[in-house]
């Protein structure tokens, strides 16, 4: 008989302990936890209190050192392709155009006066294939492709995840293609015809030795 009567008042001390620490909480959720704001080193460290964030206008700090979504900054970027060939899952893809000497000018020098000598009109980076290993920011000689504090990105659409950072559009690439083209066929009509010149010069002086 005690033993079922013992079992009674645990069973009830323990719903109470259980209440207490509820309506601790609950009494505690009236107020916020502090001024601190989340950016802010003292934020984990405020008194009890209501702590659910207003997101999107509130996240949880990310920390400095943390590496989240990959952004380039395309001018600075000279299309080495070193991250590209750094990258153990190809997340990203690169495809680039040479700038012609009359063009240089136009094309510009990265941030810290290297001339660019390369047009980038695709520079793809598919971070939903990221796994932020940080191989490819570690190669980048310019230091122009970076993790970003940007931890939670959540689309609809998996094609939303393929972030474009290219500086041409699809109808500038063509008639840059066209301009080397043209400009290579050009050289390489120069090229015949000083070797024909020189072919004939050699016929000609083979021709008077001869006489």
């Amino acid at each position: 008989m005690s033993e079922y009567f013992g079992n009674i008042k645990t069973g009830a001390v323990t719903i109470a302990t259980g209440m207490g620490i509820t309506l601790k909480h609950f009494f505690n959720a009236m107020h916020r936890k502090g001024d601190a704001g989340v950016d802010e080193p003292g934020y984990f460290g405020q008194v009890d209190g209501l702590c659910t964030l207003q997101y999107p206008r509130e996240v949880i700090p990310t920390p400095k050192n943390g590496r989240y979504r990959l952004y380039n900054n395309i001018e600075d970027c000279i299309g080495c392709g070193q991250c590209d060939r750094a990258c153990p899952i190809s997340c990203i893809s690169i495809e680039t155009i040479k700038v012609a000497a009359d063009d240089l000018a136009l094309c510009g020098k990265t941030s810290d006066g290297q001339q660019k000598k390369f047009w980038l009109p695709v520079f793809d980076i598919d971070v939903a294939k990221c796994m932020t290993c940080g191989m490819c920011t570690t190669v980048c000689p310019t230091e122009c492709l970076v993790h970003t504090p940007v931890s939670d990105f959540s689309e609809f659409d998996r094609s939303n995840f393929i972030y474009h950072f290219g500086n041409l559009s699809r109808l500038e690439a063509e008639a840059k293609r066209r301009k080397n083209s043209e400009l290579q066929a050009k050289a390489q009509a120069e090229k015949e015809k000083k070797a024909a010149e020189a072919l004939k010069q050699s016929n000609g002086g083979e021709s008077g030795e001869s006489n």
